[in-house]
């Protein structure tokens, strides 16, 4: 796959992301950011905001092995990184099973991150630096391509600074505006659907249908390597006067998060499709925050710079190619479906994709009679159950 396809698909996983779980646009983005260039992220706030569902729906649509677990202050190492091999252990060898568990994840998704206890957090931090587990005496590489953390609050203890700045995006994750109450609804009762569906067909011992992953992780570690072809020439100085100045307004970016966030304005203009890093791919610096009050001052220094260059532009409309795309994806989908709720979804997948085409481009008939071939044919779908 080229490139510029894998770039595509992303956009279209962030789409269909985006159309599943209100209010949670830019900790998507963000997701997708970290994973092209191999970061962490760090969400921020209460529980019951989506997080998980995002990162289990996410996982799906890129083809990745995850893994996620609640941490508590009693959570034992063998939960996450796997038990004791006794057969090796009587032999005299002491050695960790580690399949399906932490190690050999390569989305890593661990709620209230900060309350493991200093074996974990030690062993995460080996993990998060270097890739690497040990194994007894054993160096284990792992394939971790992103760990993900949440937590209600960033921690105060001197002692978890250095696991924390790993963490180098970081967003707070708050609950849906009310504005967006009647969307969240909506979106929220679909998911509900596909559980009880899903339930209801466990106990019958059928098959839950699962959707079909949009771009494979490998194009994705692709992605990784161009890292290294985007030309930062013409940031590079503009991004350090911009750290001097931040420094001066009191955020103290560690020299690691500085190098980092060079890497994540490369990543941002890959994933904008273009070779040569400018103004617009600074936005990755408004998650570099170290505490959460210093996103405003972030906001507050990079907004103008941003909007000057035209940063609104980002979010506009989709070319009808990457509709087209994600039409594909939907179709390809529907002889997957199992349910009638999953037919639903299919259904309103489809018809926010009619409107998008209608509002942005209601010249290209042709597109618009493709998804309405498509539209007829999950109605149809849909009265096959009634």
């Amino acid at each position: 796959m080229t490139i510029n396809s894998t770039i595509k698909r992303l956009n279209s996983v962030k789409y269909t992301l985006k159309g599943m779980f209100t209010g949670r646009d830019r900790a998507i983005e963000l997701l997708v950011l970290a994973t092209v260039c191999q970061e962490h992220l760090l969400l921020i706030g209460p529980p019951g905001t989506a997080k998980t569902a995002i990162i289990n729906r996410y996982t799906d649509l890129i083809d990745a092995q995850s893994f996620s677990y609640l941490l508590t202050r009693f959570t034992e190492p063998s939960e996450l990184f796997g038990p004791l091999d006794l057969a090796a252990f009587q032999k005299g060898t002491y050695n960790i099973s580690t399949e399906g568990m932490l190690p050999q994840a390569q989305i890593v998704f661990l709620d209230e991150v900060f309350q493991g206890s200093s074996a974990i957090l030690n062993s995460l931090l080996t993990i998060l630096n270097e890739r690497v587990f040990y194994n007894g005496s054993q160096r284990q590489s792992v394939p971790l391509i992103c760990l993900i953390g949440a937590s209600n609050s960033v921690p105060d203890d001197p002692s978890l600074h250095a696991f924390a700045d790993r963490f180098v995006l970081r967003l707070e994750v708050n609950k849906v505006e009310d504005n967006q109450i009647d969307e969240l609804l909506g979106q929220g009762w679909e998911l509900e659907r596909e559980k009880i569906e899903a339930a209801k067909r466990d106990i019958k011992g059928q098959a839950t249908s699962k959707l079909l992953a949009s771009v494979k992780l490998d194009d994705i570690l692709d992605l990784h390597g161009k890292l290294l072809e985007v030309n930062l020439a013409k940031i590079k100085p503009q991004y350090g006067r911009l750290i001097q100045e931040l420094r001066a307004e009191g955020i103290d970016f560690s020299d690691r998060r500085v190098v980092k966030g060079l890497k994540l304005i490369a990543g941002a203009a890959l994933l904008r499709g273009v070779t040569s890093a400018d103004i617009l791919d600074l936005w990755p610096l408004f998650h570099l925050w170290d505490r959460p009050e210093e996103a405003d001052v972030l906001k507050t220094v990079l907004q103008p710079r941003l909007e000057e260059a035209g940063f609104k532009a980002i979010d506009r409309s989709r070319p009808v190619s990457e509709i087209i795309m994600d039409l594909e994806t939907i179709e390809a989908q529907e002889p997957l479906l199992s349910s009638e709720s999953a037919v639903g979804a299919h259904l309103m997948a489809l018809n926010k994709l009619r409107q998008e085409l209608i509002a942005n481009h209601p010249q290209d008939l042709d597109a618009r009679k493709r998804i309405e071939v498509v539209i007829q044919q999950g109605l149809k779908r849909l009265e096959n159950w009634g």
